[in-house]
């Protein structure tokens, strides 16, 4: 009557030796690591050489067709003038087309009645001479153009300037994560993880004359640009 109390107790036995012997070979995680955190930012400097223009030309008809109509042969000479300065037709693109009613509102009546239409249309000119910029929003004007949207000016070398501000966010990162390591006592281990993020190079706008003829050639000063890269990092803090 004693022998299955027996195998009981040595299947007991047995899975207790199973559990000890589980949690021996379960690595301890080390808490106790630490880590330096530091983040920078790099700044480079550089010149425009490329512009991008919004040229627009809107009409004003009682109905809309000869609205789109005297919109189009005011358009069509205005690129085509474009184009004689030296702008190839791959760099002239629609960016906008719109034909919306003309309405006024009679107070006496309180009724809001179409009086006509209008018909807006607006070209996107990539220049990649600085000094066109001003022959060309002379001559859309001088060619019917009556809005002159934007000018946002932008570099080539973008790419290039951001790897010198990249170079240098990640040098300062470094220089502080060592100072911060030696501060507390030990030294700067290796990079866990590094990552970036940037505006790119911060373009200029400046609003033009939306009517009229330029008596004289517009001056164009694109200035500089200041392009920034912002980094974040992770390093192994190595204790004494």
């Amino acid at each position: 009557m004693r022998k299955p109390t027996l195998l009981v107790f040595s299947v007991l036995s047995t899975s207790i030796c199973a559990l000890a012997s589980v949690g021996a070979q379960t690595p301890v995680r080390d808490t106790a690591r630490a880590e330096i955190v530091t983040a920078a930012t790099g700044e480079a400097q550089l010149a425009p050489d490329r512009a991008t223009v919004y040229v627009g030309v809107q009409t004003r008809s009682p109905t809309a067709a000869a609205a789109a109509r005297d919109n189009a042969q005011r358009q069509r000479a205005v690129i085509e003038a474009i184009v004689s300065l030296g702008i190839p037709r791959d760099q002239i693109a629609t960016e906008n087309y719109s034909v919306a009613p003309d309405t006024r509102y009679d107070q006496s009546t309180q009724k809001t009645t179409v009086v006509g239409y209008v018909v807006s249309n607006v070209v996107r000119i990539d220049v990649h001479r600085i000094d066109q910029i001003a022959s060309v929003l002379d001559t859309a004007l001088g060619k019917g153009a009556n809005q002159i949207n934007s000018l946002d000016f932008y570099s080539s070398s973008a790419d290039s300037a951001r790897h010198v501000a990249l170079v240098q966010a990640i040098s300062r990162a470094r220089a502080d994560a060592q100072v911060m390591a030696q501060a507390a006592g030990g030294s700067l281990g290796s990079l866990i993880e590094l990552s970036t993020s940037d505006a790119g190079p911060r373009p200029v706008y400046r609003m033009a004359a939306t009517a009229g003829i330029a008596a004289a050639p517009t001056p164009i000063e694109p200035g500089q640009q200041r392009l920034q890269v912002s980094v974040s990092a992770r390093w192994r803090f190595v204790r004494p």
